[in-house]
């Protein structure tokens, strides 16, 4: 697998952590795509379509066209690998999705857009570009230009750029809220509004990535010490988060850490949604 990144030129390095491109499918299958806690645009240059595939029945999919929006997801999805053999995107920070898109962030919570939806023929014709393209750096520029140009006169509140912050750094919900000098109720709703998730699920899944990170160590691990570091009340705490997150207990996610897959990409092990032949076709849903 061959994967690059590339860091953009402000303005939109305030919005976006990185744009990224990827060739080549690795040998295993299947991948469970782990939410982060923000938005990703993806781009298919091998094909005009996106399938993703349902976590408890592995046949079935939902097909998008080739570029679209990943909102902020509470759970994994599924991916077949060798359908993302030539793909591209931009990975925005949280809440760095607002000025893009048209919509509040929330609004594409827990879902899968297509990006004509949005841009309308523009979409189209920047996959086409893209396709067109000669180099990688070429894709990168075309991709960064497109996005300034796209670019609305739009930012975060004032409230939930801080509450990324303090939740991040392992805050509670109730205590974030308190500093900030707004009731519980309306803090939830500006931050789920402007970053696509609520603050809770926010914090949780920060403090699972926090987790994440630690599972990458070559060294040994003790688990329960691993837990309390990261804000878990125990071990048995942390391995449901990560049986929600990302559908694999730790110790399972960190066997598979010798497999070549992208940040918050975890290969799926053979026989667990995984096979040589592709599942059948399924109906489109929209």
């Amino acid at each position: 697998m061959l994967f690059l990144a590339h860091k953009p030129a402000p303005p939109l390095a305030r919005f976006i952590d990185h744009l990224w491109c990827l060739h080549d499918a690795p040998q295993h299958a299947r991948e469970h795509v782990l939410p982060a806690g923000t938005l990703e645009l993806v781009i298919n240059l091998a094909e005009d379509e996106f399938r993703i595939y349902d976590r408890e029945q592995p046949e079935r999919c939902q097909r998008f066209a080739g570029a679209m929006v990943s909102g902020a997801y509470s759970r994994y999805f599924v991916i077949d690998t060798r359908e993302h053999a030539s793909i591209m995107g931009a990975h925005f920070r949280p809440g760095g999705a607002l000025p893009f898109f048209g919509l509040p962030p929330g609004a594409l919570a827990d879902t899968h857009v297509e990006l004509s939806q949005l841009w309308g023929a523009r979409a189209g014709e920047l996959r086409d570009q893209l396709c067109s393209a000669c180099s990688s750096e070429r894709r990168f520029e075309l991709l960064e230009r497109t996005l300034v140009e796209r670019m609305a006169d739009a930012s975060l509140r004032p409230a939930s750029r801080a509450g990324i912050a303090l939740l991040g750094a392992g805050r509670k919900v109730g205590d974030v809220a308190k500093e900030l000098s707004l009731s519980r109720r309306r803090f939830i709703s500006v931050f789920s509004a402007d970053v696509g998730t609520t603050p809770k699920l926010f914090a949780r899944i920060q403090r699972f990535q926090r987790a994440l990170t630690r599972t990458h160590a070559p060294e040994p691990l003790d688990w329960s010490q691993l837990a309390l570091a990261t804000g878990y009340f125990d071990q048995s705490h942390m391995i449901r988060d990560f049986v929600d997150f990302a559908g694999v207990a730790p110790a399972a996610l960190r066997s598979r850490g010798q497999h070549d897959v992208k940040a918050d990409h975890v290969a799926v092990a053979a026989g667990s949604h995984s096979s040589n032949t592709p599942p059948p076709r399924a109906p489109t849903v929209r």
